[in-house]
């Protein structure tokens, strides 16, 4: 089996989770043969790595003739440009969350996220969705979403219970939250494309709508996204400066809280939160109701090991979780943690795609639904009703009487 040498974009802490699982993939001679990023962070994280060749911009690393892969760890506005550009210099494309989103036009009033209206930053977001869609299928080259949530193990063992059972899927709760990213970026619609919904909710709403498409399959029905209501706000704007220790959170443009309800063509619903003012670490979390039970994945926290520890200064080398602000008191220990939240499963499929040419357990179809719904979600919200689907091929407000012109919603197939 020839070798798949990858090229990766970007240096930050996605890309070392990335890296983490290339090194282990097994059945694929895999290299990560060469790293582009600006500034000097690069130079070291290729040494640290052993990666043999540095650019440092993005067209230098398309052009190198020996890759096959490009991996796409940068911030979410270069993703849709990043992603045509390298399949049609003839790579497979592996491409962090989110796959697309608004950030923005030439004349937009600043900042964009109070003053776009969200019903036109749904619109053209699935303009730019379907010619990106266009380009990639054009060049006959694989698309891989990488989300990660897919394959953590409690999802993936979800989905087999789900094909064994062919219980009907009653309800979801799905919930990513955290205390807020360190990540200046995050703070703005420009260039994130929205904010904790996305930023993070991005990965229940993928699983839902993966768990449904599952269901769905197993028990030989059809069953699609009907309808989306949703809320956002910025609740941390409350807090005074001396109460934001903790909290990372301070939003430009963006909610720092979010829920979205979607509710399936055969009646049954999900619901996605996420949330920046979360202490105690990271939340991953998805309640499943069937008909036949009840499946509850804590992928973090779990309770692989719990700690109760008193120095804080003989833990200065040990991790603990992401997005715990002490490593003393009671702690839920991530054990694992690329396996447990799918990282390793997830460039592992992708590894073998690319070897094999088969499509990948992640792939295009989920990368635009899931933002298709997102951004419907955020339509909903500011409009102050939901979103849902009609006859004759238009969209219409669950909760008021403005109709447009949109596309019936229907799943990508």
């Amino acid at each position: 089996m020839a070798k798949i040498r990858v090229g990766l974009v970007g240096c930050g802490f996605v890309s070392e989770l990335h890296m983490y699982a290339f090194r282990r993939v097994y059945g694929v001679d895999v290299e990560v043969a060469a790293v582009a990023a600006r500034g000097d962070k690069v130079v070291t994280f290729a040494q640290h790595h052993n990666i043999p060749r540095v650019y440092r911009s993005f067209a230098e690393l398309i052009a190198d003739r020996e890759l096959d892969v490009i991996d796409i760890c940068t911030p979410p506005n270069l993703h849709a440009e990043m992603i045509v550009a390298s399949m049609q210099a003839g790579k497979h494309v592996i491409c962090e969350k989110p796959f697309a989103g608004y950030f923005g036009r030439e004349g937009d009033e600043q900042p964009i996220g109070r003053h776009v209206p969200k019903a036109l930053m749904y619109e053209r977001v699935l303009e730019e969705m379907d010619a990106t869609r266009a380009a990639i299928e054009r060049t006959g080259k694989l698309f891989m979403y990488a989300e990660d949530w897919i394959y953590a193990p409690a999802v993936t063992k979800i989905a087999e219970i789900i094909k064994a059972t062919k219980d009907k899927i009653l309800f979801m709760k799905g919930e990513e939250s955290h205390s807020g990213s360190h990540a200046a970026h995050a703070a703005q619609w420009a260039m994130t494309g929205g904010g904790s919904l996305i930023r993070m909710g991005c990965h229940p709403l993928s699983a839902v709508l993966y768990l449904k498409q599952v269901e769905a399959k197993a028990r030989g029905e059809s069953i699609h996204v009907a309808s989306v209501t949703c809320d956002v706000g910025n609740v941390t704007a409350v807090l005074k400066p001396e109460e934001r220790t903790y909290i990372k959170a301070n939003p430009v443009d963006v909610e720092d809280w979010g829920t979205l309800t979607a509710t399936f063509s055969d009646g049954t619903k999900a619901t996605v939160f996420s949330g920046d003012m979360i202490m105690g670490g990271v939340r991953n979390l998805i309640e499943t109701y069937t008909s036949g039970g009840s499946l509850f994945a804590n992928i973090t926290p779990n309770t692989h090991l719990m700690s109760y520890q008193t120095s804080e200064e003989k833990l200065a080398s040990v991790y603990i979780t992401e997005k715990v602000d002490r490593k003393t008191g009671w702690q839920y220990v991530c054990l694992e943690e690329e396996w447990t939240r799918g990282y390793l499963q997830e460039i592992q499929d992708f590894m073998e795609c690319a070897a094999s040419g088969r499509q990948p357990l992640s792939d295009l179809a989920l990368a635009y639904e899931t933002i298709k719904v997102n951004y419907a979600g955020y339509w909903a919200a500011e409009e102050g009703g939901g979103w849902c689907c009609r006859g004759g091929g238009s969209a219409e407000r669950a909760a008021g009487s403005l109709q447009t012109l949109l596309p019936l919603w229907e799943k990508v197939a």
